[in-house]
């Protein structure tokens, strides 16, 4: 991975066989990041997206393998017990043109990846929050 910083724009370049999560998490650490957006392009060999069941307050997940091209990868940047937190979604397209899209999990760069992060001046921590079953934004 490879990235540049321009004022509060981050530009990464993620490189074939990593790991897109692990990627923006070490850049976030890297660069003290508290708040901000996520977006990218790009192509991906092994997906894991997921759907969030309201009624039963799990996510229910799917693994895709093979060559994806990433339509769109959106998502924030937070906090969550003064860790890191990524919200991230993303939609892929095969060799069809058969999209799939969810809550991202996992995303493994088959080619390269580009991304960009918008820092945001300010903090939202995240806490669970028992009756809906996930980790809300607290505005802080």
């Amino acid at each position: 991975m490879i990235y540049k910083r321009f004022n509060n724009t981050l530009i990464i370049r993620a490189e074939k066989d990593e790991d897109i999560i692990e990627v923006l998490k070490e850049v976030i650490e890297k660069e003290n990041i508290s708040l901000g957006t996520v977006s990218g392009i790009g192509a991906v060999k092994q997906v894991e997206l997921g759907l969030f069941n309201t009624l039963d307050k799990i996510y229910s997940k799917r693994e895709f393998r093979g060559d994806f091209e990433i339509v769109s990868l959106c998502g924030n940047i937070s906090t969550m017990e003064h860790k890191p937190y990524l919200h991230l979604h993303m939609a892929i397209a095969d060799n069809k043109q058969y999209t799939f899209g969810g809550h991202m999990t996992k995303a493994v760069v088959s080619a390269t990846a580009e991304l960009t992060i918008n820092i945001i001046d300010g903090k939202i921590d995240r806490y669970f929050d028992e009756e809906v079953g996930l980790n809300l934004m607290k505005f802080l």
